[in-house]
C-alpha cells in the first residue's frame, strides 16, 4: 500500500483489494425509479421482477444497484441517519463530461464540487435519495500534509468538464462504472470510527474535515465517509433508505477474519448466504462479501 498517507487501524486492516460492491435501496415505486436509474444515470437493468431489479454498467454484469420495494413505502425523510449517498465511479474524465452534458440536456437539478482528488455531479433520485457521479484525478496529483489526504470541497470547473466530453453523446455508463464510495450520515463520529476503523479495518484517510471522517483500504481517496450534519433518527423501515451496502473482499479468509474482528470489538455478526453482515452503532447495514 501507498505509505504515503492514510493511518491504519490498530489491529485488523482490510485487505489492499477491499471495495464496494452493490447499494441495496428501498424505493417508493420501483418502475419510476427504474426510469430515472436507466434514463438520467445510464444504469442497465435485468433480473426484474414485481418488486426488486438489478442495475448495473452497460458492457458489465456486475451489480451496482439493487432496487427493493414493498408496499407501504414513502419518500425518504430528510435529516435521517443512514444514506448521505452512493457514489458511481466513472472510469474517466471524458465520461463525467458525457454525462454533465447529459444532464444539462435533461434539465436536471445536480450539484457539483470540485474535491481536488476527483471531480464530481451530484443528484437525488425521486424519492430523494442522494447520489454522486465523479471521476478521479491522477493519484500522482492527489496531496498530502502530515499523513492526511488533502480534500475539498471547492466550486467545480463545469466547463472544462464538459469540455473533456469532446461533445460525444452519452450512451449510459461505460464499461469500467464501479461503485466508488458510500458517504453515510452517523449519529456520533467517534462511534463510527470505532466499527468502521478499528473493528472493520478501514484505514482512516481525511480526519480534520469538518463534521466528517474519511476511510479507505489499498491507499484510496475513500471507500466510505461518515458524517454528522443530520439530526437523525435513523431512516424508518417504511421509508425510502439504504437497506445495506456490501464491502467486497478477495478471499473466504478474508471475510472471516473481518467477522472475527468485529466479534472481538464487541459487535453482532449475522451469517449471510454469501458472507456475513453487521449493523454500525446507527443502525445501517454492510455486508461482507466475496468478490467475484
Amino acid at each position: 500500500m501507498d505509505p504515503s498517507f492514510g493511518m491504519p487501524p490498530p489491529a485488523f486492516r482490510l485487505p489492499e483489494a477491499a471495495h464496494v460492491g452493490a447499494v441495496h435501496l428501498q424505493v417508493v415505486d420501483l418502475q419510476r425509479s427504474l426510469s430515472y436509474y436507466e434514463q438520467v444515470l445510464g444504469l442497465r437493468a435485468h433480473s426484474v421482477t414485481d418488486t426488486s431489479a438489478v442495475l448495473s454498467a452497460h458492457g458489465d454484469e456486475r451489480p451496482l444497484v439493487i432496487l427493493r420495494t414493498r408496499p407501504g413505502v414513502t419518500r425518504a425523510r430528510r435529516g435521517a441517519l443512514g444514506l448521505y449517498h452512493f457514489a458511481l465511479l466513472l472510469p474517466e474524465r471524458e465520461a463525467l463530461g458525457r454525462f454533465a452534458t447529459h444532464l444539462a440536456s435533461l434539465e436536471v437539478r445536480v450539484g457539483m464540487a470540485d474535491h481536488l482528488v476527483s471531480e464530481a455531479l451530484y443528484l437525488w433520485d425521486p424519492d430523494g435519495l442522494g447520489i454522486e457521479v465523479y471521476a478521479d484525478r491522477p493519484r500522482s496529483t492527489w496531496q498530502q500534509h502530515d499523513r492526511e489526504l488533502t480534500m475539498t470541497t471547492d466550486p467545480l470547473d463545469i466547463r472544462r468538464v464538459i469540455a473533456a466530453g469532446r461533445g460525444k453523446g452519452w450512451t449510459g455508463a461505460p464499461e469500467g462504472t464501479t461503485m466508488g464510495h458510500v458517504h453515510l450520515h452517523v449519529g456520533n463520529l467517534e462511534q463510527a470510527e470505532a466499527f468502521y476503523h478499528r473493528a472493520l479495518g478501514f484505514d482512516k484517510t481525511v480526519w480534520s474535515y469538518p463534521g466528517a471522517l474519511f476511510m479507505s483500504a489499498g491507499s484510496y481517496h475513500h471507500h466510505l465517509a461518515t458524517n454528522t450534519w443530520s439530526t437523525g433518527p435513523a431512516a424508518g423501515v417504511n421509508e425510502a433508505r439504504l437497506l445495506e451496502w456490501e464491502l467486497l473482499v478477495p478471499s473466504e479468509p478474508d471475510v472471516e477474519s473481518v467477522a472475527h474482528s468485529l466479534r472481538i470489538s464487541g459487535y453482532s455478526v449475522e451469517k449471510t448466504a454469501n458472507g456475513v453482515a453487521a449493523a454500525d452503532p446507527s443502525a445501517t447495514r454492510v455486508q461482507v462479501r466475496l468478490s467475484v
